[in-house]
């Protein structure tokens, strides 16, 4: 699974790079967690406000730093 979080590198954008990380080790989840904080990328994907979260090539959450739940249940839990 490879999951990119757009953002400027902002607390919310690591905080939440910080909880991927932490649910997906928890589910024994093999996923690639790569950072996008050029502006011209982010915009690419349609992304206003950030943190952004993009799982295999879609976005799936846009703007403030979601919760554990919502990363569990987008990683498949």
């Amino acid at each position: 699974m490879n999951v990119k979080v757009l953002g400027p590198g902002c607390a919310n954008c690591s905080a939440t790079v910080a909880l991927i990380e932490q649910v997906a080790k928890a589910k024994g989840l093999d996923v690639t967690i790569e950072k996008v904080e050029d502006l011209p990328s982010i915009m690419s994907y349609g992304v206003m406000a950030t943190p952004g979260v993009v799982i295999d090539g879609s976005v799936v959450h846009a703007g403030g730093r979601p919760t554990q739940a919502k990363i569990e249940q987008l990683l498949g839990g």
